[in-house]
């Protein structure tokens, strides 16, 4: 994006984007653990809120896609469980699982563990489940497309 935009375009785009995430963390309580440089990591005090919040970044992002030149297009892996906390960090499966479910989602893709499907009460949002195999775990990790669409009444 840098070298296709210049430097002050792709800042300005990752401001916006910043902006975007972190209005959605704070109307669903979410933490900002780390900004990725390309991403942010954060984190929930239940699956609900991280399953809603993310589901109203794609639905923010839909938005501003229609009203830019430029589009943001991104990708959200979830899991849940109990990360381990070091320095003001997150560390553990917990966080690579998401992260990798992050990296092997689509644009505009949101994908999920089945930690976070058994957990949230309803599969009503996720949909087309597939077996994948991600870097540092040793077995295929069922993951499950959550279909943002449905929050915005579609």
């Amino acid at each position: 994006m840098t070298s296709r935009l210049g430097d002050r375009m792709a800042t300005d785009l990752i401001r916006a984007h910043d902006a975007v995430v972190r209005r959605c963390l704070g109307q669903c309580s979410g933490r900002e653990v780390m900004h990725t440089g390309d991403g942010i990591m954060a984190t929930f005090a239940s699956t609900c809120a991280a399953v809603d919040c993310a589901r109203m970044i794609q639905g923010e992002f839909e938005r501003y896609n229609r009203a830019n030149p430029e589009p943001i297009h991104f990708r959200i892996g979830l899991d849940r469980g109990e990360p381990v906390e070091d320095s003001n960090d997150l560390f553990g499966s917990t966080m690579q699982l998401a992260a990798r479910l992050g990296a092997a989602a689509a644009s505009d893709q949101i994908l999920v563990s089945e930690n976070i499907l058994r957990e949230y009460g309803a599969a009503d949002p996720f949909a087309h489940a597939t077996r994948r195999k991600l870097k540092g775990f040793s077995k295929p990790v069922l993951a499950f497309r959550c279909d943002w669409a449905e929050a915005r009444g579609d």
